[in-house]
């Protein structure tokens, strides 16, 4: 089959190995999708994200560590996917064929748990087939389109970012970067009824989604900075600042521009090392919160948020690409003022 494979730091369209179903698999058609931060971090810094996977896994037990995957060989990326399932493997039953399904990025094989997108032996989405675990599957309700549904994955990322910090109903919201886990960010924080929301994002096109998204203002940091936005709203406290920009320097500004006793959530990943100045937060008894991905429920409740219209994930979408596109919608990513969420659709035969 056609896929795009990242092979020694570039991306090549190729024919790989077929996949089949193994007990406990189900065979599937990529519909659509999504390309991820994560995938251009991988990329560009693929040695680094296998170190730090290496050290974040340490400890699993055995049989939940994932397969690390090995830079040096082939890897079909792509975790943020609709598909159709094609074919059922011994002892599922799940899902049957014909079912337009989402799945947790996850899938055991015979060398054990592999993170899809990330793994040498099981291509992920940037892929014409896959094979994905039948349990780890979500149907995807009648009527909702599996390019919005393809959002499930990104937009469980920023419901998991509003769980882990305390805000409630009624409280103040900044949220720094306007990419699509910072759109995530805001879509949780509207469900929840915070007010006011603050978005800030360099990009007019991702200012424009913030606020389709419901924030309750937008602006350019060059212009007016997210805190005095808030401040001009109202300077409703406790403030809860979510950094989703992940660049070096932005967690110390946020400690620097945050009011006393606010809560800074980290959903940002910055892949270098950054420094920040300890006293600034000590002073302000700032508290600062790290998060990273989702559980299975939030997953299955973005779903279900997507298939209700309470998240609206149309506007997001403002690219699609076939498989010989996707190392160009790279390159357009790195400078992602035009974009919100670029999908891959292996079905089109032209590049975009």
């Amino acid at each position: 089959m056609r896929a795009v494979v990242m092979r020694q730091g570039t991306l090549v369209v190729d024919e790989v190995a077929e996949p089949h179903p193994a007990p406990g698999q189900v065979l599937v058609q990529t519909i659509a999708c999504g390309i991820c931060g994560s995938d251009l971090h991988a990329l560009a810094h693929a040695d680094e994200m296998v170190k730090m996977s290496q050290e974040a896994t340490e400890g699993l037990p055995e049989g939940m560590r994932p397969q690390i995957m090995d830079p040096t060989r082939d890897v079909v990326m792509g975790h943020e996917f609709s598909a159709e399932v094609l074919a059922v493997g011994e002892g599922g039953g799940n899902v049957t064929v014909g079912d337009i399904v989402v799945s947790l990025p996850m899938a055991f094989g015979p060398s054990g748990l592999h993170a899809l997108g990330y793994s040498n032996e099981m291509p992920g989405g940037y892929g014409e087939r896959m094979v994905l675990s039948d349990l780890a599957c979500l149907k995807v309700p009648n009527g909702l389109d599996p390019r919005h549904a393809a959002l499930t994955e990104p937009m469980a990322v920023g419901l998991h970012a509003v769980n882990r910090s305390t805000i409630t109903p009624g409280q103040a919201a900044v949220v720094l970067g306007c990419g699509p886990v910072g759109l995530a960010i805001i879509a949780a924080l509207v469900a929840r009824q915070v007010e006011p929301i603050v978005a800030a994002d360099f990009s007019p096109t991702r200012r424009a989604l913030a606020l389709a998204m419901g924030a309750h203002a937008a602006v350019d940091p060059r212009h007016e900075p997210a805190i005095e936005a808030w401040r001009r709203l109202g300077a409703k406290e406790p403030l809860h600042l979510y950094e989703a920009v992940g660049v070096p320097g932005m967690i110390d500004q946020t400690i620097g521009d945050a009011p006393r006793g606010a809560q800074i959530m980290v959903a940002g990943v910055c892949m270098e090392t950054d420094t920040i100045h300890p006293m600034r937060a000590i002073a302000k008894e700032v508290t600062i919160r790290f998060v990273l991905g989702y559980d299975p429920s939030e997953f299955g409740a973005c779903l279900t948020a997507i298939a209700e219209g309470t998240y609206d994930v149309s506007g997001m979408i403002t690219g699609t690409v076939g498989l010989d596109g996707v190392a160009q919608a790279f390159a357009d990513l790195a400078h992602p003022d035009g974009h919100g969420k670029i999908l891959v659709e292996p079905a089109l035969t032209s590049g975009s």
